[in-house]
C-alpha cells in the first residue's frame, strides 16, 4: 500500500489533468504485494482543470504515457506538466487503483470534488505486464449525426421499420409498377400461383362461411337497427373489395355483433331508429368516415394507435357487449311481444336444441366443424317452412316480415357531407372504425401466426378503409372481420381471399332469388342465432389468464366489462381506453428500480429481490432503473434512487459495516433521456456530492450516452467514471472486495 503520510497535495495550472495507465518499473517501492498496474485519476475542484501535481510516496519509478515521468525523490513523488505557467493552487483528491492479479484502492487526500477524466493510455514500457490485466472497454459514443439525417432516421424507425420501400431497389420503372400494384393489390401477387386445388379449398370455405352469414346477417341488421336486406349488402360488397386487397388468407369480411350494437347505440342516440330515411343516412356517413379513418390510419402508417386499446380491454369489452347483446336478444328468443305475455315455446325449444346440438358437437370434433357452420341456416330454413305452412305468424310467433330483394343501391348521395350531422357521423365513425380495425388486426393476426404467414397491418387498414368507403356509396354499414365466420373459414380449409369472393357471390344469388323466402324467418330463430354468436366472445380462460398474469390488466378487462354491462356500450369502450391509457401513464410514471447483488462465482449483476443468493457489495450501492428517462418520470427515479439510498445507508449503520461511498446506476434498461432526466441526475449528483458518495453509470445506450456527452453531464461527474458494464465499476471502486 502507499505510505500513509500521502496527505498534503497541490494541483496547479489551468489545462484538464489527463488519467494515464502507470505502472511500476522498479520492485523497490513500498507496495504490498506488488501490483502489476496502476490506474491513475486525477481530480479537481478548479473549472480550469491541472497540470501537476505533488504527493508522498514511497521510492520508486513510475512512467506515464506520452512520455511524461512520474519521478521520486526520497519521500516525495511529483507529476510534471510541460506547463510553464502556474497560477493558482487549488485541493484535489488523487485516487491509485491497481488491476491484475493483485488489487487496492488508495484515495488520497482531501475532499472529493469535480472529477475530470481523458482516455486512459499505456506506456511502451508496460507491455510485458498487460497481459495479466482483465480487459474493460470504454463506453462507445456514437458519431455525431447532423441534424436532418437524425430526424429522418427517427422517422423511418417510427413510420417505415419494416421498410416498405426496399422491394423497389434496383428495379426497372416497369417492374416498380407491377410491384407497386402487387403491394395495393396482393391478389396480384399470390394469384400468379393459384391453382384448381386451392379454390376447392375456398368454395368449400366459401359455401361453408355464406350458409353461417345469412342467418347472422338478419340478426346484426337488428343490432343495427336497419332493415335485414342492408347487412346482406354488408357480405356482399365490402368482401370482394377485401379479396383483392387484404393480406390475411382466413379472415371472412361481414358484419358483426359487436360493432352492429355500438353503431346502433351511437347512431340512435342522434337519431330516432323510427325515422328510417336520416337514421339510415347517418348510418352511411358513420360508415364512409369509418373506412377515412382506417385508410388515414394504414396511408399514414399509424396502425400502432390501435394498441393503446390493450387485449385485457378489449376482452372486457367483448364479453360485456356479448352480455349486452344476449340480454337484448331474450325478448326475441322467448317469443314476447311485452313482458306480460306467454312465450312460443315450440319455437324457443326447436332453436335452443338445434343450435347449442349442432354448436357442441362441432366443438367437440374438428372434422364437424361443418354442424356448427351451418347448424344457423338449417334452424331457418326448418323454423321458416314450418311458420308458413301452419300460418304461426297469425297466432303469435313473430317474424321478420319483408326484406327487399335485389343488389345494392347507390347510396353515396345520401352521406350527410354538410349539415349537422356531419360531424355527428364523423365523430361516431372515428369510433366505430377503431373498434372494427382492432377487432379484425386481432383475428387476422390469430390466424396468420397458426399459418406461419405474415400479415401487414398496414395493408389490413387499407383494405378495411377502402372496402368501408365504398361500402357506403353501396348501402352498406361497416364491414370487419368476424370472429365466428373466420374461424369457420379457417377450419373449412380456406387457403387464400378466395373464400369471401365464393361467399359474395353466394350472398349475391340470395339477394337476387332467396330474400323473400326468409320473411317467414321467426324471431325467435335469429335471436337464437345471435346469442349463439356471441357466447363465443366470453372467453373465461383469457379473463383467468389475465387475472394470474397482471391485476393491473384484469381492472381493465373488468371495467371495461362492468362498464358495458351496467352503463352502454360507449360508456364502457371509454373506460376501456381510459384504464388503458392509465396503465400506460401509470408504467411511464412509476417505473420499477431494482437494488442489484452480485451472483456467486460469476460477474453478473442482477435484482436481489429475484436472485436471494446475490450479495450486495460493502461500501457501493448498486440500483437498475427499468426505463427511459423523461420528464414524466424524472424526479420520481431521482427520489425512488435517493430512498433506496437512504434505506441502505440505514441500514449499513445498524450493522456497523462499511459506508457506501459510491452509487452505481445501471442503464441498460434506459432507452432515452430527456433534458428533464439529465436535470433530474445533475441534481442527484450535487445530492451526492453533498453526502461524498461518487456518482458512477453503468452501460448507457447509444441514445442516452450521446445526450450524456451533449448537456456536459459525462464532463461533470467525469468521462471515467462511465463503464460498459457494473462489474466493471464496481472492480474498479472496490476491488478488494470482489472477484476479477
Amino acid at each position: 500500500m502507499l505510505d500513509g503520510r500521502s496527505k498534503a497535495m497541490t494541483c496547479t495550472s489551468n489545462s484538464s489533468p489527463r488519467v494515464v495507465l502507470i505502472e511500476r518499473m522498479h520492485p523497490t517501492a513500498n507496495y504490498s504485494p506488488a501490483p502489476a498496474a496502476l490506474l491513475l485519476f486525477v481530480s479537481t475542484s478548479s473549472p480550469r482543470g491541472c497540470d501537476g501535481a505533488s504527493f508522498s510516496s514511497g521510492d520508486g519509478g513510475f512512467e506515464l504515457g506520452n512520455g511524461s515521468r512520474v519521478g521520486v525523490d526520497g519521500p516525495s513523488l511529483s507529476i510534471r506538466s510541460s506547463s510553464s505557467s502556474l497560477k493558482s493552487t487549488v485541493p484535489f483528491s488523487l485516487s491509485l487503483s491497481t488491476r491484475g492479479e493483485h488489487k487496492c484502492l488508495v484515495t488520497m487526500s482531501g475532499r472529493v470534488t469535480d472529477e475530470v477524466g481523458i482516455d486512459v493510455t499505456r506506456s511502451p514500457s508496460s507491455h510485458h505486464h498487460v497481459e495479466n490485466l482483465p480487459y474493460v472497454h470504454k463506453v462507445g459514443v456514437p458519431p455525431k449525426q447532423k441534424l436532418l439525417k437524425e430526424v429522418t432516421s427517427t422517422m423511418k424507425e417510427t413510420f417505415f421499420h419494416d421498410e416498405p420501400l426496399r422491394p423497389f431497389n434496383d428495379q426497372p420503372k416497369s417492374q416498380k409498377l407491377v410491384l407497386g400494384l402487387q403491394a395495393l393489390f396482393p391478389i396480384l401477387e399470390w394469384g400468379r400461383d393459384y391453382n384448381l386445388s386451392k379454390f376447392k379449398g375456398d368454395l368449400v370455405a366459401g359455401l361453408t362461411i355464406a350458409s353461417l352469414a345469412i342467418p347472422q346477417d338478419i340478426g346484426y341488421a337488428k343490432l343495427a337497427n336497419l332493415d335485414p336486406q342492408y347487412a346482406l349488402y354488408s357480405s356482399f360488397v365490402p368482401p370482394l373489395v377485401y379479396a383483392f386487397m387484404g393480406s390475411s388468407r382466413d379472415v371472412a369480411i361481414g358484419p358483426v355483433a359487436v360493432v352492429s350494437l355500438l353503431l346502433g347505440t351511437l347512431l340512435q342516440n342522434e337519431i330516432d331508429p323510427s325515422n328510417k330515411v336520416e337514421y339510415r343516412r347517418l348510418a352511411f356517413t358513420a360508415t364512409f368516415f369509418a373506412g377515412i379513418t382506417q385508410v388515414t390510419l394504414g396511408v399514414l402508417r399509424l396502425g400502432f394507435l390501435i394498441d393503446f386499446l390493450s387485449h385485457a380491454a378489449i376482452v372486457g369489452f367483448m364479453a360485456g357487449a356479448a352480455i349486452t347483446i344476449g340480454l337484448q336478444q331474450l325478448k326475441g328468443f322467448l317469443g314476447i311481444k311485452t313482458f306480460t305475455r306467454k312465450t312460443d315455446i315450440v319455437s324457443v325449444m326447436r332453436s335452443v336444441w338445434t343450435t347449442v346440438h349442432h354448436g357442441v358437437r362441432g366443438k367437440k370434433n374438428r372434422k364437424w366443424f361443418w354442424l356448427p357452420a351451418i347448424a344457423p341456416l338449417i334452424s331457418v330454413i326448418i323454423a321458416t317452412f314450418f311458420v308458413f305452412i301452419t300460418h304461426a305468424d297469425k297466432h303469435g310467433v313473430q317474424i321478420v316480415n319483408h326484406i327487399k330483394k335485389g343488389v345494392n343501391p347507390a347510396s353515396a348521395n345520401q352521406i350527410f357531407f354538410t349539415g349537422g350531422y356531419l360531424l355527428k357521423g364523423f365523430r361516431i365513425g372515428v369510433v366505430a372504425g377503431m373498434i372494427a380495425l382492432t377487432e379484425s388486426i386481432a383475428i387476422g393476426r390469430t390466424f396468420a401466426a397458426k399459418k406461419d404467414y405474415e400479415l401487414d397491418g398496414n395493408k389490413e387498414m387499407v383494405a378495411l378503409g377502402t372496402m368501408n368507403i365504398i361500402g357506403s356509396m353501396t348501402s352498406c354499414y361497416v364491414a370487419t372481420g368476424s370472429f365466428s365466420r373466420s374461424a369457420v373459414n379457417f377450419m373449412a380449409g380456406c387457403n387464400t381471399a378466395v373464400s369471401n369472393i365464393v361467399m359474395s357471390f353466394v350472398l349475391l344469388l340470395t339477394l337476387l332469388v332467396i330474400t323473400p323466402l326468409f320473411k317467414y324467418t321467426p324471431n325467435a330463430v335469429i335471436s337464437a342465432i345471435i346469442i349463439s354468436a356471441v357466447i363465443g366472445l366470453i372467453d373465461i380462460e383469457a379473463v383467468i389468464l389475465i387475472w394470474k398474469i397482471d391485476k393491473l390488466d384484469f381492472i381493465a378487462c373488468m371495467g371495461a366489462f362492468f362498464g358495458v354491462v351496467f352503463v352502454s356500450v360507449e360508456i364502457g369502450l371509454l373506460i376501456a381506453v381510459a384504464i388503458s391509457f392509465a396503465k400506460i401513464l401509470l408504467q411511464v410514471t412509476r417505473p420499477r428500480t431494482a437494488l442489484l447483488g452480485k451472483l456467486p462465482m460469476t460477474s453478473v449483476y442482477r435484482n436481489i429481490q429475484q436472485y436471494p443468493d446475490a450479495t450486495k457489495v460493502h461500501g457501493i450501492l448498486i440500483v437498475r432503473v427499468d426505463s427511459a428517462i423523461y420528464f414524466s418520470n424524472s424526479n420520481y427515479v431521482k427520489e425512488r434512487i435517493l430512498r433506496w439510498l437512504t434505506d441502505e445507508e440505514e441500514q449499513v449503520k445498524a450493522n456497523k459495516q462499511t459506508r457506501i461511498q459510491y452509487l452505481v446506476v445501471e442503464m441498460s434498461p434506459v432507452i432515452d433521456i430527456d433534458t428533464s432526466g439529465i436535470h433530474a441526475l445533475e441534481e442527484l449528483y450535487r445530492t451526492l456530492q453533498k453526502r461524498e458518495i461518487l456518482l458512477v453509470l453503468a452501460n448507457p445506450g447509444r441514445a442516452v450516452i450521446d445526450k450524456l456527452y451533449a448537456s456536459g453531464f459525462a464532463n461533470l461527474i467525469g468521462e471515467d467514471k462511465i463503464f460498459l458494464t457494473v462489474a466493471d465499476a464496481v472492480l474498479m471502486y472496490a476491488p478488494k472486495t470482489v472477484e476479477p
